[in-house]
């Protein structure tokens, strides 16, 4: 399936043209639906939970772009090129964007400020990417 949208950041230099294997691409999905359900443990501190499903986001979104044939080294592009690998619409890679803004403030400058709403809506995105991801492969 063409990829147009895709193929332009090629051209660009924001992706790389990356055929994957079937396990490659299993193996991402795997992982972020491990990291949903390990969301899920009533024990953890807000941050805990954020990184978790943080990580859910990428791994499942980075799944979409393996089974395109394209790969990134920037997080955020693998987000924003949900659009084109699942139809993800400007509203729920908006949720992404901005929890990888947050994710990147904590990495690298130690500031936290996860709120529950960002957090929530990052929980509902990510079980919408679950779901178009695993309707790829089925």
């Amino acid at each position: 399936m063409p990829h147009e949208n895709l193929d332009n950041l090629v051209k660009i230099g924001k992706l790389k043209v990356d055929p994957s294997t079937d396990d490659e691409v299993m193996g991402l999905i795997k992982r972020g639906l491990v990291r949903i359900e390990d969301y899920k443990h009533p024990d953890l501190s807000i941050e805990t939970r954020f990184d978790i499903v943080y990580g859910a986001a990428h791994a499942l979104c980075l799944a979409a772009l393996k089974n395109a044939g394209y790969r990134s080294e920037s997080r955020y592009i693998v987000f924003q090129c949900a659009q084109h690998t699942i139809g993800l619409e400007p509203e729920y890679w908006r949720v992404m964007s901005d929890a990888h803004r947050q994710r990147n403030i904590a990495e690298y400058e130690g500031h936290v400020e996860v709120n529950e709403q960002l957090l929530e809506a990052l929980v509902r995105v990510v079980d919408i990417v679950a779901e178009r991801v695993q309707a790829l492969v089925n």
